[in-house]
């Protein structure tokens, strides 16, 4: 029984207040790439987003953004759209480092 005591209990933060750190680190990466992407070139700001973003994916869904990836980079070749171009170039370069270098 103390086993399942333990499961219905929330598991405790790592320090008090890290909920709320994370959540203000969340924010400020997101005005940060808000503003890259507001001054960069179209190509440069697709793939940075892109990348980084990409690299926050969970292992198991790695082969469906892959193919996502690969799909947004020609689709933005073929109609002249760099920031998508670039956007799936950097996806499928994140999912590959992903895929190699993070177990579950």
């Amino acid at each position: 029984m103390p086993e399942a005591k333990d499961a219905r209990r929330k598991p405790k933060e790592p320090f008090p207040g890290a909920y709320y750190l994370a959540g203000a680190i969340t924010i400020a990466l997101m005005l940060l790439f808000l503003a890259l992407g507001a001054t960069l070139p179209p190509g440069i700001a697709g793939f940075i987003v892109a990348f980084v973003l990409g690299l926050t994916v969970n292992p198991k869904y790695v082969p469906f953004f892959l193919i996502a990836g690969m799909f947004s980079a020609a689709m933005g070749f073929l109609g002249h759209e760099p920031q998508v171009a670039w956007g799936g170039v950097a996806l499928v370069l994140s999912q590959l480092l992903v895929k190699r270098f993070v177990h579950r």
